[in-house]
């Protein structure tokens, strides 16, 4: 099928699932057409008159009769299309010009801008618009064009709400965070995804407004403030009829019927697009966050640090990071670990630990309200915290990367996957679009996907699962990261695409020599490619000790009731232990170990004060003052 033959199909299908609104856009399309072409098919010039056929009705000389003067109706009704529409697109253009991008910076920074432009809107919609239009008419001679320019002035904050409050939805999903941790800059962002995904409304409440335009320039010539110059206009020609109505009634049903269904095509039209975009739109997929709901303990534990989480030649380093929310509330406190050059680190834990909140820390996408109060991010030795979101920016995409749990939410549906790969593969390399191809084609081939034409033009609905999941993997090699930080890649896969995906990672890891921070809550996922982990409870480092070591021998009670619970580590026949209650919310920590309101082997001093991070050797450390007792007892093994 060629593309001229599958543009009609498409064109076909549409027409059958909306057929008014095809019908409106067959209306508005002649209407337009009859305006263009007016001086051609018009039977009369429109001020030509005739005045011994004075408010005649139809006739064969005169299809629509004539008006006061004797001026053919049919011929001033196809003149005054151009006027009629010239100041609807005016009034347009400006309601969108306004309306649209502001919305999208309010609602995509936040912030006090955000505050700023919805303060403004709302003093604008509180001025009365036939006013301000009356007033700017009587300073501009009554300019047609000044008129709609204050029109569309005055209802772009309307749009503008609108159009802010879709992108406060869309800037949450997850396709908006795997663009900036791409390193695609906030404009692109803007002008690229939220814009698409705000196309829909936009073209909905900008079809009514051009009815509604339609019909303000309409009211404003029949009342004769606006003048129309020398051209036919349909206000006009309404307000001529009304002052002749008790005589001839017929003059008023040509200009009102068009004005009606002009006015009706707008709505029909825009009722039509918002059926559609909403009907074919993918469901918004929200960013994870961590909720905080009272207030944390964010006091800060001294320990001394276990030597493998310091080297001085580290790639990444964390250092008591502190995450919090709002004045009190504790996210995450004092953890510490560091990840070398080709290393892959496990961060494991129960859901609420705050694995995915130190994950967005280190990237530097903390959502609203929540922000680091504390510690270090070490990037190549350069702090980003304390660099702020410009040092943030330098390394996303092409320092740091970033591939998600939820693949498909990952990208944006709006756009092929062709789209989402050159567009960062522009931001870090700006090269041709040959090349830029190339390495599009090139990113595929690395991560196992050979049917590249077709990948490259398809939409993520039209791949599976464990595709778009590569895709995201080649979404975040584009920039040659040195590191990726994989938010549990294989949680919303089946077992064979799991071990797929795993399978690959660890073959880019050995390929490209890229480090790997791995979010994850399976221990089978961390036999199979971590070399260490680092495990957290209740926002903070309870144990940190290379895979192997900590299978054989934890040293922390709740790793070890973790690894215990594990089906992939139980021996057959067994029955799996369970781990009583829940982990407390921030707010609800102990002041001493966190762990201890579920932990069996818990003293009276477990719970008098804070619990530092012991280094127990080479390598491995815990939070646990009672380790040497509990190995002792046979609780932990030796």
């Amino acid at each position: 099928m060629t593309p001229k033959s599958m543009n009609l199909e498409r064109l076909r299908r549409l027409a059958g699932r909306q057929p008014l609104g095809t019908v409106a856009a067959t209306y508005l399309a002649l209407l337009v057409l009859a305006g263009l072409l007016a001086s051609v098919i018009a039977p009369y010039p429109p001020e030509e008159q005739d005045l011994s056929t004075v408010l005649s009705g139809p006739s064969g000389a005169h299809w629509l009769g004539t008006d006061t003067v004797g001026r053919d109706v049919l011929s001033r009704l196809l003149y005054g299309i151009d006027p009629a529409l010239t100041n609807t697109l005016i009034a347009l253009t400006v309601f969108l010009l306004v309306g649209v991008p502001l919305g999208i910076l309010a609602g995509y920074r936040g912030g006090r801008l955000d505050t700023a432009i919805s303060r403004a809107a709302e003093l604008v919609i509180g001025v009365p618009a036939i006013i301000i239009v009356l007033v700017v008419l009587g300073v501009s001679s009554s300019s047609s064009t000044a008129a709609m320019v204050s029109l569309g002035v005055l209802g772009a904050p309307g749009l503008l709400r609108l159009v802010r409050g879709t992108t406060l939805v869309v800037r949450e999903e997850l396709f908006i965070t795997a663009a900036q941790v791409a390193g695609v800059r906030p404009v692109r962002i803007m002008s690229g995804h939220v814009l698409r995904r705000v196309f829909g409304p936009v073209l909905a409440q900008a079809s009514v407004f051009a009815g509604v335009g339609l019909g303000f320039q309409a009211a404003l010539s029949f009342l004769g403030v606006m003048s129309g110059g020398d051209r036919a206009s349909w206000g006009e020609m309404i307000s001529q009829a009304a002052a002749v109505i008790t005589t001839s009634g017929w003059q008023l049903v040509p200009p009102g019927v068009v004005i009606a269904l002009t006015v009706l095509a707008f709505g029909v039209l825009g009722d039509s697009i918002r059926d559609e975009t909403v009907g074919v739109r993918t469901p918004s997929v929200p960013r994870r966050r961590s909720k905080a709901k009272a207030d944390g303990h964010g006091t800060k534990t001294t320990r001394q640090e276990p030597a493998e989480s310091q080297p001085d030649d580290s790639l990444l380093h964390v250092r008591e990071l502190t995450v919090t929310a709002g004045p009190d509330t504790t996210l995450v406190s004092d953890v510490t670990f560091a990840i070398g050059a080709g290393e892959t680190v496990a961060l494991v834990g129960e859901s609420g630990c705050g694995k995915s909140m130190t994950a967005l820390a280190v990237l530097g996408l903390l959502p609203d309200g929540v922000h680091v109060s504390g510690g270090e991010v070490l990037f190549h030795s350069t702090d980003l915290v304390d660099g702020g979101p410009r040092a943030y920016r330098a390394v996303r995409g092409s320092g740091i990367a970033y591939v998600a749990q939820d693949a498909l939410g990952s990208l944006d549906p709006t756009h092929t996957i062709g789209s989402h790969l050159k567009e960062v593969i522009r931001h870090h390399e700006r090269s041709s679009a040959s090349k830029t191809h190339a390495r599009a084609v090139e990113l595929l081939h690395q991560v196992r996907l050979f049917d590249a034409d077709r990948v490259l033009t398809a939409y993520p609905h039209e791949i599976s699962g464990g595709m778009a999941q590569r895709v995201n993997i080649a979404l975040a090699l584009a920039g040659r990261p040195r590191l990726v930080i994989a938010d549990e890649p294989t949680t919303a896969l089946d077992v064979t695409v799991q071990a797929e995906i795993l399978a690959l990672l660890r073959e880019l890891r050995q390929s490209t020599g890229m480090a790997i921070l791995l979010i994850t809550h399976d221990w089978g996922v961390v036999a199979d490619i971590a070399d260490r982990a680092v495990v957290m409870y209740a926002g903070e480092v309870v144990e940190q000790a290379g895979v192997d070591r900590l299978f054989r021998t934890p040293r922390f009670p709740y790793t070890a009731a973790l690894l215990a619970a594990d089906p992939s580590t139980a021996e057959e026949g067994t029955r799996l232990p369970t781990l009583p209650g829940r982990v407390p919310p921030p707010g609800a920590w102990p002041s001493g170990c966190r762990f201890s309101g579920r932990c069996a082997h818990a003293r009276e001093q477990c719970t008098r004060g804070p619990v530092p991070l012991v280094q127990i050797d080479d390598g491995t450390a815990a939070r646990c003052i009672r380790t040497e007792d509990l190995v002792r007892e046979g609780a932990l093994p030796r």
